[in-house]
């Protein structure tokens, strides 16, 4: 998503993983064995590549799931939850979410290092712990200052999972189910963004039982956050690495390599980060504001985007097959643009919920279509580290455009995030076209056999 989760917790626009491992390919919700060059691949089950996943890999990608539908609840929810529900200003809002960025931007490397020489395991224990915090207390308080310490505590519990949570999957599926680890990591993710759109109408269950709104949402909070403790003891039963990597320098760990693609990507990768800031995020809000609509009817719609997401990213190689990476990214996102245009002129609620959902999976199917070009293209020994500063210069421009989007909403510009948003991203479209278009992977380059 534009903006949201990362594969284990909450993610970037740079779901990295290692798509180009010598046993085995993924190429949808088939099962693939390699057989050499990009077109090499044999069916040999439905499903089998995830059934083959090690033990361990499957229960951090399970116990990952909780965490990461409390953190999506924080992204779907809270920007209607502190103004409509608490009363607090849409403005104030917008910078709790930007707190919440800009301290992923600031932790995220250093907390990969400490991983590397601490141990992983217990970063992403301390992540879980710090995602039911921020929970509990987002729902306790309406203090200004201990709201902000709030999304300080929520951006170190990205940070954490982003910087331990990928490396320590890939350290446990192995070289030859890495790709099916991260594919089924990514697929879960979706789902549970899904549901936490869906999770918020149980405010009307707690509501039947006599609590009013703001005690209602209160509750709905708590339990997610109880639920997320509740994952912690069996976080434990994932052995840590009796040898961990040698912790590198910020120097050591910069790439060198790959650095002009790298930049290019990161160019285009801004532009979309900062287009989607101005609305993605504050879509309760946004709704809210349009249409008058609560965030118990808004939420699924919502989540039933990420539901989306989730089924045509399975779908995805099979574009890429046809098209070539490339082309699939920008037809895919070019087409969204024309649906996020439609979005504000929208005469009704429902007309828009639909645009938005059209869009969303329009423009985040391309997900997985830009990991494997950048993985195809960056030096292999350099993709670690294009993985630990993704989620920096991602979150750093969707962070600051959050407050500039509240800002605009709250002096009833409604529509203009959108055309802004449009904008960038049709340079940003551009510009990937003018930079990749001739670009090829190592797998698209080769015959098949």
């Amino acid at each position: 998503m534009e903006g949201h989760r990362t594969q284990i917790g909450m993610k970037g626009p740079w779901a990295w993983s290692d798509s180009n491992k010598p046993a085995s390919c993924s190429c949808g919700d088939l099962s693939l064995t390699y057989t050499g060059g990009y077109h090499g691949c044999r069916r040999s089950g439905l499903f089998g590549q995830y059934r083959s996943i090690p033990g361990q890999a499957k229960l951090l990608i399970v116990l990952s799931f909780i965490p990461g539908l409390a953190l999506g609840f924080i992204y779907t929810d809270l920007s209607y939850f502190l103004t409509t529900v608490r009363g607090l200003s849409v403005t104030f809002t917008g910078l709790v979410i930007t707190v919440m960025g800009l301290t992923v931007v600031v932790t995220s490397i250093p907390f990969g290092i400490l991983a590397d020489r601490y141990g992983r395991r217990k970063f992403i224990v301390v992540g879980n712990l710090l995602a039911s915090i921020t929970l509990a207390s987002f729902a306790l308080t309406a203090m200004p200052v201990l709201l902000v310490l709030a999304a300080v505590v929520e951006g170190s519990t990205e940070a954490a999972f982003a910087s331990a949570g990928t490396a320590l999957l890939a350290e446990k599926a192995g070289e030859a189910h890495r790709t099916a680890a991260f594919s089924l990591s990514a697929f879960l993710s979706n789902i549970g963004f899904g549901l936490s759109g869906f999770a918020i109408p149980l405010v009307l269950v707690f509501q039947s039982f006599g609590l009013n709104n703001l005690h209602a949402h209160i509750a709905l909070y708590l339990v997610l956050a109880a639920s997320s403790v509740a994952v912690t003891p069996f976080l434990f039963r994932i052995s840590e690495s009796r040898t961990s990597a040698k912790a590198k320098s910020i120097r050591e760990f910069m790439p060198r390599k790959s650095r002009d693609v790298i930049v290019k990507y990161a160019v285009t990768a801004v532009l979309i980060a900062f287009g989607a800031g101005l609305f993605v995020p504050l879509m309760t809000l946004w709704f809210s504001l349009a249409f008058r609509i609560p965030d118990t009817v808004s939420g699924p719609v919502i989540g039933a985007s990420g539901f989306l997401i989730a089924a045509f990213t399975l779908g995805a190689p099979s574009l890429a097959r046809r098209f070539g990476l490339v082309k699939s990214i920008v037809l895919t996102q070019g087409l969204s643009m024309v649906f996020m245009l439609a979005v504000p002129v929208a005469p009704t609620f429902a007309i828009a919920g639909g645009l938005f959902i059209v869009r969303s999976f329009m423009m985040n199917v391309s997900g997985p279509l830009g990991t494997s070009l950048i993985m195809g293209l960056v030096d292999k020994d350099e993709r670690g580290a294009a993985s630990g500063i993704s989620a920096a210069i991602w979150r750093f421009p969707n962070s600051i455009s959050t407050v500039i989007g509240s800002a605009m909403m709250r002096e009833g510009m409604l529509a203009l995030p959108f055309y802004i948003a449009s904008v960038l991203y049709s340079v940003s479209i551009c510009l990937f076209w003018s930079f990749f278009r001739k670009a090829k992977v190592p797998e698209e380059t080769e015959q098949p056999q």
